[in-house]
């Protein structure tokens, strides 16, 4: 078994999700809709945009997104004339108990994984994987090319 720092951290990842998958669908969630209620709930009524930034995703996709928890009864959008992506998008008191309810089953995923952990080696750990994603947004160096300038 390879136990470099990826595939660690993928295993963890994927995991993860796994364990947190049968509470996403239980809410009627697809994936990557509870980190976008979480987000509407913390911060309140906001723009396409900001989500599209705060989730680090195409524009497009967070339409489709939406497109999804408006049908589900989640969300709701006030658009502005005819672009919907400038419009303003806010939680329904559907939305808001599902992202409660996700933030609960997280704490219950975080109590489970850091059990056995002291509190000294929590805040390390979250430094850590803090620290691990500055790394990873700053820009990349190239890709090494062969002498015809291919990968």
């Amino acid at each position: 078994m390879e136990d470099n720092f990826h595939m660690l951290l993928y295993r963890a990842f994927h995991t993860q999700r796994a364990w947190l998958g049968p509470w996403r669908s239980a809410l009627g969630l697809g994936p990557g809709q509870p980190k976008l209620l979480r987000f509407l709930a913390r911060q309140g009524p906001c723009s396409q945009r900001q989500l599209a930034d705060y989730l680090e995703i195409d524009p497009a996709a967070v339409c489709r997104m939406l497109d999804t928890l408006e049908k589900g009864g989640f969300v709701t959008r006030r658009a502005h004339q005819s672009d919907r992506r400038t419009g303003v998008v806010e939680l329904t008191d559907k939305g808001a108990g599902a992202a409660a309810a996700w933030q609960e089953a997280c704490r219950g995923m975080e109590r489970q994984m850091l059990r056995g952990f002291s509190p000294q080696e929590i805040g390390q750990f979250a430094d850590y994987l803090r620290r691990a994603r500055e790394n990873l947004r700053e820009p990349a160096a190239p890709a090494p090319c062969d002498k015809e300038g291919t990968l």
